[in-house]
């Protein structure tokens, strides 16, 4: 998959049908977008396509606001590209992006850079400065210009419509399981390891540390886990949240992998969070926290154990 972030399309790759919006998390509902602009591409012989933005609208708009990425634009990339996409665009949100009329991001972004022939968009989509333009709007703008555009209905169950909020509100309510429904994977944090306190070393649980960055945070607690090492998926628990048995407290998840050793410092791994043990507990002294973390690795191996595996996001 082609992956244009300097606004220049490959030749190879204009006129193509164009899957627009955010797909953070990239969950079934993005996934009836993506694949209605991929069926409508394939019926006429046209590259697939997506137009995503880097960073997120509402970070732009809200740069102080928690954290609650889904995915990084890596792993949005990641996904695109094994669902089959022919090449992403990703917009530069900035200030200059942002302040772009509707008609002005239709032909300069859609019409020129693209040279798109037809656009897919969720029913929500909107766009234009103060996001000012619906998707009426995109159809009238974009068929001035010869640019069909459609628009899939919102995917639902029976629960109501799936969204990014849903799957937020599921991991902060410690139901990654449910949130693995929505999302058709685990929710799975990327990033690089780090050194820690080492205390996991000395209890006889070695942990591989990464910080959480951008990433919504899930319910503070203990899951089990599967870790993407090597190019192979490894079993293991981990402890995300503040550690509150060390001072001073550190928001960071750690990560214990079962039957693997090696040195993982400065390495990317993903880490897969399947389903949530128990909270964090403040125990009394060492020894119990050696002890919990033995029974810990032993319910996360019995859920690991039940539970369907985890697909590579890579």
């Amino acid at each position: 998959m082609e992956r244009v972030f300097d606004g220049v399309v490959p030749a190879a790759k204009r006129g193509g049908v164009v899957a627009l919006g955010n797909f953070d998390g990239f969950h079934r509902g993005h996934q009836a977008v993506v694949g209605a602009a991929m069926g409508a591409a394939r019926a006429s012989g046209r590259p697939a396509l997506v137009a995503t933005f880097d960073p997120h609208p509402a970070r732009a708009f809200r740069p102080d606001a928690p954290p609650f990425a889904l995915t990084t634009t890596d792993q949005k990339l990641d996904l695109l590209e094994g669902f089959g996409v022919d090449a992403t665009i990703v917009f530069s949100f900035d200030a200059a992006f942002a302040a772009l009329s509707g008609p002005d991001f239709v032909r300069v972004w859609l019409a020129d850079a693209i040279g798109a022939a037809a656009v897919v968009s969720g029913a929500d989509f909107t766009f234009g400065a103060k996001r000012s333009c619906d998707t009426a709007m995109l159809a009238t703008l974009s068929g001035d210009l010869g640019i069909a555009a459609s628009v899939v209905p919102a995917v639902t169950d029976a629960v109501g419509i799936l969204s990014s909020s849903r799957i937020r509100a599921l991991l902060q309510a410690a139901d990654p399981v449910g949130a693995a429904r929505l999302l058709t994977r685990p929710f799975t944090i990327r990033g690089v390891v780090e050194h820690g306190a080492k205390l996991g070393r000395i209890l006889g649980f070695p942990t591989a540390n990464v910080t959480l960055g951008a990433y919504l945070r899930p319910a503070y607690g203990v899951y089990a886990v599967r870790v993407l090492v090597d190019g192979r998926w490894v079993d293991g628990v981990a402890n995300l949240g503040i550690r509150p048995m060390i001072e001073p407290p550190l928001e960071l998840l750690e990560v214990h992998l079962f039957d693997w050793s090696g040195d993982l410092y400065g390495r990317t791994i993903d880490v897969a969070l399947v389903a949530f043990l128990r909270p964090e507990w403040k125990l009394d002294g060492l020894d119990a926290l050696k002890v919990q973390i033995d029974a810990d690795c032993v319910a996360a191996k019995a859920r690991l154990d039940a539970e369907p595996h985890v697909r590579s996001t890579r």
